[in-house]
């Protein structure tokens, strides 16, 4: 069977660790992969998190910011973070010279549920940045292949110029998950699908809707009808699962700004069970 993770480790949520930044990867326009080195041999030997979980990035001066993990839950010692500029701190962050130290604390929040899946299908359905917190999922579930059924990832983006980690596909499809590509536009270079990736969940062969569980990640609104395209499909919407990512600002509960109705998106998530969270994503503003 898939094997347990530990439980996170006893922590002090407020305690940062010091990192370096070892590589810059960059993935899309505005895109880069951060590769963060621990300097405390101790700590990177003994540092583990849960696929879906994310840290605090902090710059000194300048702010902290969380952000999801996109690197292998079992490698040790280097922990990397696929990072949009967006802010303050992570347009700092992009201009930071390799080598520069920073600091980070964490992990925090839930996590995708690849303990569930042994024996079932298991669709994921990304988004452009959105399959950055899946990538830790998807790397678990490849190694534990055999104990799967069909394993399926659906990725999208606006163009092919904006999908995640398009060098990884082939060697995903080669370890055993079928890889469905779409762009919303394509120009003469593209031959694939074009069209949402809630199109090409409606048109995907479920061997057993029962027995199939979804895992999601994106724009909001695309995670909704991600959603009810699988329920449409016959997959129980307690077998759907999705994060919510924004307004992340202490990790802890403590400042209320990603507060969701009486969740706590940094503490009780970011992943979520979709029945937890339906009657809430539709009401705006909230």
């Amino acid at each position: 069977m898939i094997t347990p993770f530990p439980s996170s480790h006893p922590h002090n949520p407020w305690l940062a660790h010091s990192v370096r930044i070892q590589r810059v990867t960059q993935e899309t326009p505005g895109v880069a992969t951060y590769d963060m080195a621990f300097d405390d041999a101790s700590v990177a030997e003994s540092f583990q998190f849960l696929p879906g979980q994310f840290n605090m990035i902090y710059l000194p001066g300048v702010g902290e910011v969380a952000i999801s993990i996109s690197g292998d839950p079992g490698q040790r010692g280097v922990v990397p973070h696929t990072i949009r500029e967006a802010g303050n701190v992570t347009k700092t962050l992009a201009r930071l010279p390799l080598n520069s130290s920073i600091a980070l604390r964490g992990p925090f929040g839930s996590s995708w549920p690849v303990e569930s899946c042994v024996g079932k299908d298991v669709v994921i359905v990304a988004g452009g940045i959105g399959l950055a917190p899946l990538r830790p999922a998807i790397l678990h579930l490849l190694k534990h292949r055999s104990e799967l059924d069909e394993l399926t990832l659906i990725v999208g983006a606006r163009d092919s110029s904006l999908l995640l980690y398009p060098e990884r596909y082939d060697d995903w499809r080669a370890k055993g998950m079928n890889v469905l590509v779409t762009v919303d536009r394509a120009d003469e270079s593209w031959h694939g699908c074009i069209g949402m990736v809630t199109a090409v969940l409606d048109r995907l062969w479920l061997r057993d809707a029962s027995k199939t569980v979804v895992m999601t990640c994106g724009p909001e609104v695309m995670m909704w009808y991600t959603v009810q395209t699988a329920i449409r499909r016959g997959i129980p919407s307690a077998q759907c699962f999705l994060s919510l990512e924004r307004n992340m600002n202490c990790a802890i509960g403590l400042c209320g700004h990603c507060q969701f109705g009486p969740e706590f998106l940094c503490k009780d998530g970011p992943v979520f069970c979709f029945d937890r969270v339906a009657s809430r994503m539709k009401v705006e503003d909230l």
